[in-house]
């Protein structure tokens, strides 16, 4: 997921489109006809936050729906950061007729604009036996990923760019020191511990690079959602800040700070192994070289989460538009496109029989494939319910505090209670 520091301030931004109201056009939940063949020129508007070989493998892709349905045009627009893709979206949001006809986003975004019915509800297009697949069941999407693209129990998005958080890891530092891949949290901080030591405090031996995915998870294995009865001050909630700050204080876990990667230190031979994206691996390929072998695991832990962006379809387009776009949509998701989409980006496929297949399997450009099934055993995904984007960024923003005091040898039992007055703001804003 791609929480920033400006989360917080563009789920107060959202709240201003929250009067838009049923006066706008008629919501996409009727039973309105859906068109099974487009006949005249259509285009379909995809803002996206894609860049480098994402977008070239997204414009390649359109480029190919095209000339295989020459009367619609796919007109992408880059938007930039996933903060501005967000902050554009809100703010569009009050002039519908302005809004593209779909748009990547993460499901929190979008639960004003959801509420404001400016959605359209995709079921009745997945379920439809010409424009789509004729059943959710046929349409081959992983279920769990599906689910995380509902707000409240409705389909509004359909999974795209979507990844989970690995461990990746030096496979010539751990060998050097005796070390195995740590296969749950208690292992990671053992074998950390013996890294730090052994290298005479020159590595680090692991991190996180998402606190908030930390701390989200960390909290889900004891029991806990993700949502306003979070106790920030509770046991077991500082057993899991403790957990890390402690490391952080003794030298053998370290956060990503302002890089907001770990992948930086990791390739310059200063941490042993980190938890981060798997669509991270493209990056840690370039940066590792030749220097070392690196591996990728399942995360030490029970639980995982599913991130990155769905595709979601607002309801001010035509009734072409949209048929088109899910034309689009489901173009995206054939084997062949998932396939390729999963080498050029390093993001996983979404469909099950691709998951499963020997084509991905094989594949000689990332190293994920073999531990894939195992590490989406059991994915979680933050509830989409008021103000969860900014209390997710508020726990990233506090536990930096937390662990910057860890960081002089000082205590944090003060910013912890701080900590949770913030949070519980960020939730009641």
């Amino acid at each position: 997921m791609k929480f920033t520091k400006k989360l917080a301030t563009l789920a107060v931004t959202a709240l201003a489109v929250v009067s838009l109201t049923a006066c706008s056009n008629k919501s996409s939940n009727s039973s309105a006809k859906i068109p099974t063949k487009i006949s005249k020129k259509t285009t379909v508007v995809f803002w996206h936050g894609m860049v480098g070989g994402q977008e070239k493998a997204l414009k390649s892709m359109a480029k190919e729906f095209e000339a295989k349905n020459p009367k619609i045009h796919i007109k992408l627009e880059n938007q930039g950061k996933y903060s501005d893709l967000q902050a554009k979206i809100n703010s569009t949001l009050q002039s519908p007729k302005n809004l593209p006809t779909i748009s990547q986003a993460y499901p929190g975004w979008l639960l004003v604009a959801a509420q404001a019915k400016k959605l359209v509800d995709m079921k009745p297009y997945i379920t439809n036996s010409k424009i789509g697949w004729g059943s959710v069941t046929k349409s081959d999407i992983r279920a769990d990923l599906l689910k995380g693209a509902q707000i409240k129990g409705v389909q509004y998005g359909i999974p795209f760019n979507k990844s989970i958080e690995v461990l990746l890891y030096n496979k010539d530092l751990l060998k050097k020191y005796g070390v195995k891949v740590p296969k749950n949290m208690a292992e990671l901080k053992k074998a950390a511990k013996v890294i730090y030591k052994k290298s005479d405090h020159k590595v680090v031996g692991a991190g996180f690079d998402s606190l908030s995915n930390y701390y989200a998870l960390g909290m889900k294995e004891k029991g806990h959602d993700f949502n306003n009865k979070i106790d920030f001050t509770s046991s077991d909630s500082k057993s899991i800040i403790d957990f890390y700050a402690n490391g952080i204080k003794d030298g053998y876990f370290q956060t990503a700070g302002s890089a907001g990667y770990l992948s930086g230190d990791f390739s310059n031979q200063k941490l042993a192994m980190y938890v981060g994206s798997s669509a991270g691996e493209c990056f840690v390929k370039m940066g590792v070289g030749k220097k070392f072998e690196y591996g990728v695991a399942p995360r030490p832990s029970e639980y995982n989460i599913a991130q990155g962006t769905d595709i979601y379809m607002f309801d001010s387009a035509s009734a072409d538009q949209k048929a088109a776009a899910f034309m689009f949509i489901k173009f995206l998701l054939t084997k062949e496109n998932q396939l390729a989409w999963a080498d050029k980006t390093g993001y996983i496929p979404v469909t099950n029989t691709v998951i499963s297949s020997e084509a991905y399997k094989e594949s000689k450009k990332t190293k994920m494939p073999p531990i894939l099934t195992k590490a989406m055993a059991n994915l979680y995904s933050v509830p989409v319910v008021k103000n969860s984007n900014a209390a997710y960024a508020a726990v990233n923003t506090e536990l930096q505090a937390v662990f910057a005091q860890a960081k002089k040898h000082k205590d944090w039992s003060e910013n912890i209670k701080k900590g949770q007055h913030k949070i519980d703001s960020a939730w009641k804003q």
